[in-house]
């Protein structure tokens, strides 16, 4: 018999050391500014207001592939049943619940927006301890977590660098990390049909759908193709290195649609 996402969470709960949360604005040693940048501002008013709808659509819209791409991003943490794993830019908790159901272990969830996680709160039930924060200044003290992912969330937020080093500081010595992002496919042939369908396919399914996923249709393509050249590959990895992660590996999935990085915080 499967157990519930509940009676699971609450045997790994019982195991997880406390966590030490201090205000998001004090107490603990973030390098990144206190201020809320226009880029979370934007990216809270795209998504906030697709909350309800979003899993839907975001399954449907990417034919299938977003459940699959945040499976694998979980399958890299290799957690234990007595690890913490902080599962940062969490959305509507899919990411939360994937880590729980996989590993049996203690998932904290962080997000910027409210409305996210209310969706989150009724995907994984009221025992998972969430959290409104920003990924910027994440309100832990240093090196608490056994793992951390995270999920389209650098192209949000106004200062990578110093964004890896934050996600950095409140892992342990030697804690995976791991993150999922869209990806522009390499391939020509792949290259090609991406294109159309993010200039033409994407805007127009979007406005099918509703005006939020209509606006959403209309940023991701160009979102998508800022960050990579802004962010190459290699660039992005020597962005972890010098946040102090190691043993780094990329992998594309689904001919290059999606991305997933993964490493672990330098001893």
């Amino acid at each position: 018999m499967t157990s519930s996402p509940s009676s699971t969470y609450r045997a790994a709960a019982a195991r997880a050391p406390e966590i030490s949360s201090s205000s998001p604005i004090e107490g603990n040693n973030s390098p990144v500014t206190k201020a809320v940048t226009e880029r979370n501002r934007a990216a809270k008013k795209l998504f906030a207001p697709l909350a309800p709808t979003y899993d839907r659509y975001a399954r449907l819209l990417s034919f299938g592939q977003d459940p699959r791409w945040r499976s694998f991003l979980a399958s890299r943490i290799r957690a234990r049943p007595t690890d913490t794993v902080l599962d940062v830019a969490c959305g509507t908790g899919a990411v939360t619940l994937e880590l729980i159901q996989r590993y049996g272990c203690h998932v904290v969830g962080v997000d910027q927006s409210s409305d996210m996680l209310a969706a989150a709160r009724a995907r994984v039930g009221p025992e998972v301890e969430l959290h409104e924060a920003r990924a910027e200044e994440l309100p832990f003290a240093d090196g608490v977590f056994d793992g951390l992912t995270f999920t389209y969330l650098l192209r949000y937020v106004d200062d990578p660098a110093a964004t890896m080093r934050e996600l950095a500081r409140v892992l342990r010595p030697g804690a995976p990390i791991a993150m999922l992002e869209f990806s522009l496919p390499r391939n020509s042939l792949a290259r090609a049909p991406w294109e159309a369908y993010v200039r033409v396919g994407l805007p127009l399914a979007g406005r099918l759908i509703s005006p939020g996923w209509a606006e959403v249709g209309r940023f991701l393509g160009p979102s998508i193709r800022d960050f990579w050249k802004r962010w190459p590959l290699e660039s992005l990895l020597d962005l972890w290195r010098a946040g102090g992660i190691v043993d780094m590996h990329a992998r594309q999935l689904s001919l290059g649609g999606g991305v997933v990085i993964w490493g672990r915080r330098g001893d």
